[in-house]
């Protein structure tokens, strides 16, 4: 397909400036629209491990800048409900062999991409509809443009997904665990520097960490039914509040930056399963397809799905066959990062006092060095399990096109 098209990519976080990279790179005039103001900072650490993330990220021409900003993430110790330490987890069981905050992963793909990618931050898609040639798109704010191909890689509260495949939850697969992230202050006396700490008690988990000199907390907790609105962010820091009122060790020290912290972040921990990636014109990426959930390597799949739907793009004769090659190579390495997400919640916040201990058991077993190096080659495993053609997707950028705030 090497006629220029007018693409759309809704969502401006990892998987759409990736995509936006590769698309603007082969001479498509592309467009990224983003419902936040402007780009968003902050996020915890997310890691890259083996060949096939690598080569990704090195033909994308980012990884040595991200090379650059990797945390340098030691050692977890895994306390006990007193807080007293029971064990440390080596880096690699975190941290895998490339470890980058999300902000400044997010950053480095924006900037990469800004050269050949226009982007409109402040406003989101409204309606899709679709004619034999193409997609009117109306926007909240924008005015209504025609576009050729729209990308959703606007999450897994996608509303591309929505407009053209139907209601989230016909899609979304909740594992009854919730998830939440802030920046705070960690008690001094934990003596973190580029080290974290993991607390559980029944049902509940929180882990401190600094990374790059910057204190983060991640809490995760067993909350099976429950609903929220997954923009009402006050309603969800009340969650976390009511679900950790009673929690010992530091936890009431650090339970007040939820209320406050500026990147507060919540969600169910959840995984989303279709049937098809695509629909006519429009396709879904990252999340907004497959969301594999904590463990399942989602920002590496983000990257990867972005390169593989690029290729497929360049390199068929049409939309519907580059659309239908690109599931077709990239379902079966979803669906392995997807079983080995599955079990996250559980893993992390065990709901009873017993598999708390028979986690911690599993944990003391993977730290032996012939566990620990049986579990490193399964996890570069997974994260190799495609085969990714060369593609020939240029390398070069051309002139800048534009950033463009709504007001």
């Amino acid at each position: 397909m090497n006629a220029t098209k007018k693409i759309l990519i809704s969502g401006a976080s990892i998987a759409g400036p990736a995509l936006a990279l590769w698309l603007g790179r082969c001479g498509h005039d592309v467009t990224v629209v983003e419902r936040a103001a402007a780009f968003r900072e902050g996020g915890g650490a997310v890691d890259y491990r083996g060949r096939v993330h690598r080569t990704v990220l090195e033909r994308m021409g980012v990884l040595e800048t991200l090379r650059g900003l990797d945390t340098g993430m030691g050692e977890q110790a895994l306390l006990d409900e007193s807080g007293r330490e029971l064990l440390r987890l080596p880096a690699s069981f975190m941290s895998g062999e490339l470890e980058v905050t999300r902000g400044d992963l997010a950053r480095t793909l924006y900037e990469a991409s800004l050269p050949v990618a226009r982007y409109v931050f402040g406003d989101s898609v409204r309606t899709l509809t679709e004619h034999a040639d193409g997609v009117v798109v109306e926007f909240e704010h924008g005015p209504t443009q025609e576009f050729d191909l729209v990308v959703g890689a606007d999450g897994i509260h996608s509303t591309t997904r929505r407009l053209a495949f139907g209601p989230e939850e016909r899609f979304r697969r909740d594992t009854g665990w919730c998830v939440a992230t802030f920046s705070t202050t960690a008690p001094a006396h934990l003596g973190l520097r580029n080290s974290g700490v993991m607390w559980n008690d029944p049902g509940r988990m929180v882990g401190l960490s600094n990374l790059l000199g910057e204190d983060g907390a991640m809490l995760v907790f067993h909350a099976p039914g429950l609903e929220f609105d997954h923009r009402d962010t006050a309603r969800q820091r009340a969650i976390v509040r009511e679900h950790y009122a009673d929690a010992g060790w530091e936890v009431p020290s650090v339970l007040p930056s939820a209320a406050t912290a500026s990147d507060f972040y919540f969600d169910s921990i959840s995984q989303i399963v279709m049937d098809r990636w695509s629909r006519g014109r429009v396709v879904l990426l990252g999340d907004a397809a497959w969301a594999p959930a904590p463990g399942g390597m989602g920002n590496g799949l983000a990257v990867v799905g972005a390169y593989v739907l690029a290729g497929e793009l360049a390199t068929a004769p049409d939309h519907a066959t580059a659309f239908a090659r690109y599931e077709e190579r990239m379902r079966p390495y979803v669906a392995k990062c997807q079983k080995q997400g599955a079990g996250a919640g559980r893993f992390l916040a065990p709901v009873t006092g017993k598999q708390v201990k028979q986690r911690n058991r599993a944990y003391r077993m993977l730290c032996h060095r012939t566990m620990r190096a049986l579990f490193e080659r399964m996890t570069v495993k997974a994260a190799e399990a495609i085969e990714l053609p060369a593609y020939g997707l240029p390398t070069l950028n051309r002139p800048t096109v534009g950033v463009f705030p709504q007001s």
